[in-house]
């Protein structure tokens, strides 16, 4: 059994994986990790708050001497990364934060978790690091999906410091013998994401009857895995893969985003959604794609949530939620 240290875990995707892992039975013990800002919320974990193998700690990962102390005081041996600034528009308009907590916050992460694992000896553990496929640029026209031979190429601030961060854990890895891994994965969705991401502002759009508002020509094409399948798939990953691997996790259900929208609506039962089109985001990548057939292959994993299953899902909890932020 494990002892896990996640950091952002108060956030969408990081709330979903301690709920997971807790459900399982597959940890002794599960310490949360999150500065709790705009988009951590201690609701998201109210499913987990009284499990008497939980406890939530509110810090920030660029405090290398708070994140040392509950590797040793707690024991941990896991420690998962989802603490990050993720939304492409922000690290346009404020691109220092994306340094700050995605690449500075890494290094202070990996350095701690150096200084306690390293000097015990004999004791496995793991530092996986939650990356993207962004990392790899934007993906041409009619060209496969990306796999383990893909090189850097990130083109916005956000993709830049996600691929800064994987360098550095490989470099902690190969210099520092720290087992050390990383997840690329094609677009998580779900309950409880916050409403800055495509498809819970298009909910909330469609809910309130108004315009959705797209960039470009809303022809930009996304792959999709529900948040449920991007846990199990971490968990098979850990169970499977050995010290340096790499998890390349594609959704296998890509769309265009106007296609996307109308999905939505067709969900809520209405006529076809109004949108508006609004000047597209500087830089903006037409398609990405990565491939899981190698995961798939050695794991047996594959997505068990169809899009269409949950899409409707997602959009039945933003319409019972209707702030869709806790």
């Amino acid at each position: 059994m494990r002892r896990l240290l996640v950091t952002g875990g108060a956030g969408f995707i990081g709330s979903h994986f301690v709920e997971h892992w807790l459900r399982h039975g597959l940890a002794d013990r599960v310490v949360v990790l999150d500065a709790l800002t705009y988009a951590g919320r201690r609701t998201n974990l109210a499913a987990v708050g009284s499990d008497p193998r939980f406890r939530f700690v509110h810090g920030n990962i660029c405090d290398p001497a708070a994140v040392e102390a509950l590797l040793r005081e707690e024991a941990l041996d896991l420690l998962v990364n989802f603490a990050a600034e993720t939304h492409v528009d922000r690290s346009i308009a404020a691109p220092a934060d994306f340094v700050r907590t995605n690449i500075d916050g890494v290094a202070s992460l990996l350095d701690a978790a150096r200084r306690v694992w390293l000097h015990r000896s004999g004791i496995p553990h793991r530092f996986h690091q939650i990356s993207t496929d962004e990392v790899f640029g934007p993906r041409p026209a009619d060209a496969p999906a990306r796999d383990e031979s893909a090189p850097y190429a990130p083109t916005s601030p956000y993709a830049a410091s996600k691929a800064a961060a994987d360098h550095l854990v490989q470099s902690w890895r190969r210099t520092y013998g720290l087992d050390a891994s990383i997840s690329y994965s094609s677009n998580v969705y779900g309950p409880r994401q916050y409403p800055e991401k495509l498809i819970p502002v298009a909910i909330r759009c469609v809910l309130a009857h108004e315009p959705v508002p797209l960039y470009g020509d809303g022809q930009q094409r996304r792959a999709w895995l529900h948040v449920r399948d991007f846990c199990r798939a971490i968990e098979m990953f850990f169970r499977y893969s050995a010290a340096g691997s790499c998890l390349y996790l594609g959704g296998n259900q890509e769309i265009a985003n106007m296609a996307l929208v109308q999905k939505l609506a067709d969900i809520a039962g209405r006529s076809p959604s109004s949108v508006i089109h609004v000047a597209d985001r500087a830089g903006h990548d037409r398609s990405y794609g990565i491939s899981a057939a190698a995961f798939e292959r050695i794991s047996g994993f594959s997505p068990e949530i169809a899009l269409e299953r949950g899409l409707a899902d997602t959009f039945d909890w933003y319409q019972r939620n209707s702030t869709g932020t806790s």
